[in-house]
């Protein structure tokens, strides 16, 4: 992304989906498990954590509806076409969506925990799902 970040093409939502993405599908598993660890409570679904957890999603939705409509522009200012292949592909990203399923690695995770080599393995696996998404909302011209 980096490496990309100058290109007129790129819209500056790409950029701003792209870094949600790598916070709530990488990052947000391993926080919810190190803060169980540290509470002494488990990644229960349904759970009163769990509640709470899910209680922000529409709030965080709204603000990614808002976040679209405001910097949905190239990098330098322009608007972009009205018809993007964009629009299809930020339709298909939710935040309620990701953070669920975040909140299912890091159950995953927590079952892993006694078996370090598996655990490092699932890690892995999460960084690799978070680049092909990032890819997707940032394609490389």
């Amino acid at each position: 992304m980096f490496s990309n970040r100058n290109q007129g093409a790129i819209a500056r939502i790409q950029f701003a989906l792209a870094g949600i993405n790598a916070h709530i599908n990488h990052d947000l598993p391993e926080a919810i498990v190190a803060t169980c660890q540290v509470t002494g409570t488990t990644p229960d679904h349904g759970g009163t954590h769990y509640r709470d957890y899910t209680a922000i999603n529409a709030t965080l939705d709204s603000l990614v509806e808002s976040a679209k409509r405001t910097l949905n522009v190239r990098l330098p200012g322009g608007a972009l076409p009205p018809v993007s292949h964009l629009e299809d592909t930020f339709a298909a990203w939710n935040v309620s969506a990701a953070r669920e399923s975040a909140w299912q690695n890091a159950a995953h995770l927590w079952q892993l925990d006694t078996i370090p080599l598996l655990a490092a393995s699932f890690v892995d696996m999460l960084d690799g799902f978070t680049t092909v998404i990032s890819k997707a909302l940032v394609p490389v011209p």
